[in-house]
């Protein structure tokens, strides 16, 4: 078999991979604190690998196929906090391909054994911003190719439309009521889902806005608000999926209409309360996302505007049982989420909006971090 025939054949197998699965989820929640604004959760974990980085494994594989970077027989490397890596290993697996994740030593060990079922290998290291120079380097002595996904997540992703995660959840809003959201929220580890969705609101000209929300110890924001894009930070995100320690190639601040900081203990109060009203389990970086999502919608119903608010559940808990679902490990990181929990499910459910749960804010236009609603 020629390479150009290996290469076809491989590509026509994720195509057909992809044709077999159907899109994710939307689902409507009309909770009674958020007034006349509805919020609406794109269900990401129900992708063959669980989470929303399905969508960009596969655009990686294909980006790299089609640029001529993997050939038959190629080691397959990526850095990643582990979700990614989960993807990368599913499609490293359907075209018969060696697949090297380098990931932080705190990864989580379920994360871990789920790369090991899909035949990858898992190579740990100590400090998480060496995971760059890692991968190259396994890449180089291999003669692979490096993913890559913090530099080419929003060039290998097609934003126009291929259904791609913009269009998918456009889409799936066009009956109701508030077709149009208000906001959309995301959190960024790439940037390349920001940058997907912020770019498909400009090219199809909604009236839209996109809010990122980023958790501790990523810098993400602090580059927004100060435009410092050599800013770096001394550890690794707590909230797997997102947050970075450096400014990642990928993210695009020009796409961005809002940042919020949020605290990760309230990641972890606001995923477990979303937990319990939905009946399963979510990742921290839902409870990310929903932080923010909630503080919109306490803006809009203060200001009594109705309307719409989407963001993400990006995985299933079950990936962090022995973590963030586990309350010893909450107490030994310091993380007291239950006055946290009572004050967002009292809002959630019928109550006001308690101050002290905004988080710092940032707009372009604003010259200071907003204090509260």
């Amino acid at each position: 078999m020629s390479e150009r025939d290996w290469t076809d054949q491989a590509i026509r197998k994720i195509e057909a991979d992809f044709t077999r699965s159907a899109d994710t989820h939307l689902e409507r929640l009309e909770l009674p604190g958020l007034g006349g604004v509805i919020l609406y959760l794109k269900d990401e974990s129900t992708h063959p690998t669980g989470s929303l980085k399905h969508r960009l494994a596969r655009s990686l594989f294909l980006y790299g196929l089609c640029n001529g970077w993997i050939r038959e027989g190629s080691t397959v490397i990526d850095a990643s906090s582990g979700s990614t890596a989960i993807s990368e290993a599913y499609f490293a697996r359907l075209l018969g391909l060696r697949f090297v994740a380098v990931m932080p030593k705190t990864t989580s060990p379920e994360k871990i054994a789920q790369i090991a079922f899909y035949g990858g290998q898992s190579h740990l290291v100590d400090d998480p911003s060496s995971v760059y120079a890692e991968s190259a380097r396994l890449a180089a002595e291999t003669g692979g190719h490096y993913l890559d996904q913090f530099t080419y997540a929003e060039r290998a992703t097609d934003w126009r439309g291929n259904n791609n995660i913009a269009e998918a959840l456009f889409q799936q809003m066009a009956r109701e009521e508030h077709a149009c959201p208000s906001w959309v929220v995301c959190g960024a580890g790439t940037g390349g889902t920001s940058a997907t969705i912020g770019r498909f609101i400009r090219y199809q000209q909604f009236k839209s806005r996109l809010c990122v929300v980023d958790p501790g110890r990523s810098v993400f924001f602090d580059f927004y608000v100060s435009g410092n894009r050599n800013i770096t930070g001394t550890a690794g995100s707590r909230i797997e999926g997102i947050g970075r320690p450096r400014v990642e190639p990928s993210f695009i601040p020009e796409l961005v209409d809002r940042m919020i900081k949020v605290a990760d203990v309230a990641s972890f109060a606001a995923m477990r309360v979303l937990s319990d009203l939905i009946g399963r389990r979510v990742g921290g970086s839902t409870g990310t996302n929903l932080m923010g999502a909630l503080q919109l919608a306490a803006e809009m119903k203060a200001a009594g505007r109705h309307g719409s608010i989407v963001t993400l559940i990006c995985d299933s808990g079950q990936r962090y049982e022995r973590s963030y679902y586990n309350d010893a490990w909450l107490e030994e990181n310091g993380f007291h989420i239950g006055p946290w929990a009572e004050k967002i499910h009292a809002f959630m459910t019928g109550g006001g909006w308690d101050p002290s749960l905004a988080q710092p804010s940032h707009t372009p236009d604003s010259p200071h971090l907003a204090e509260g609603i």
